[in-house]
């Protein structure tokens, strides 16, 4: 079974969750549902990541009881595993859009579903929803995504393997969606500012991963975004 087929089978198993309002599928995931028929080509990490909002903390502990072929890890309840190999692995994180500092974090203790729920989640807004093979994934705006992932620190080849993941969202992301980023960038402190633009240099300089777009070949789109947050530094 490729990893496209796996990865549907396991959005097919949670998706009484999926239908909880709120909801998002939110990881390194959503460039390879993005690509055309979810032709999912960029295998960046075998899970799923699903932002959970705390608001939605309760509506979603009742419909994991609905969901067969995964269960909670006794170590770590906010991760799924799963029962069968043609499935993969699924985490749930907290979303919290009040959190007022973009870089807190902190636990929603739970007995049953304890969530990490990161400042920097706050960025994603929900988009337009995709809809393959009549399976209904709901997904985030690019721009918020783009965001989350620009701010957030990198280093090695797991850092390398995200930034990639960036470009496989900037080749589906279309003008409103850069200008939609550029207006959400205006909003930022000086700090994560400076790390947009320096996780977009490291992007424009990383070398090609097997499985993951070609930087060299992208590298233009890369330089003349950030060229244009850094017109948005200076203006």
């Amino acid at each position: 079974m490729d990893f496209r087929a796996r990865l549907l089978k396991t959005l097919r198993a949670i998706e009484p969750v999926l239908a909880e309002p709120g909801v998002l599928v939110i990881g390194s995931e959503v460039p390879n549902l993005l690509e055309r028929g979810a032709a999912s080509t960029l295998v960046v990490s075998e899970d799923v990541d699903i932002g959970v909002p705390v608001a939605s903390h309760k509506g979603v502990k009742k419909r994991l009881r609905a969901v067969e072929g995964l269960r909670s890890s006794k170590e770590e309840p906010s991760v799924w595993l799963p029962d069968d190999p043609s499935l993969i692995e699924v985490n749930f994180v907290g979303m919290d859009p009040a959190i007022s500092d973009a870089s807190q974090t902190y636990v929603l203790e739970d007995e049953e579903l304890p969530l990490l729920v990161f400042g920097y989640l706050s960025f994603m807004r929900p988009g337009t929803p995709i809809e393959v093979e009549g399976l209904v994934v709901p997904v985030p705006r690019k721009a918020g995504l783009l965001l989350e992932k620009l701010v957030t620190d990198r280093s090695g080849v797991k850092g390398d393997r995200d930034l990639l993941v960036v470009l496989g969202l900037m080749l589906v992301a279309d003008a409103s969606d850069l200008d939609e980023l550029a207006e959400e960038y205006r909003k930022l402190s000086s700090e994560l500012r400076h790390s947009v633009r320096t996780n977009l240099t490291l992007l424009s300089l990383i070398g090609p991963i097997e499985g993951m777009p070609d930087p060299a070949a992208n590298r233009d789109k890369v330089i003349e975004l950030l060229r244009r947050l850094e017109r948005e530094t200076d203006g």
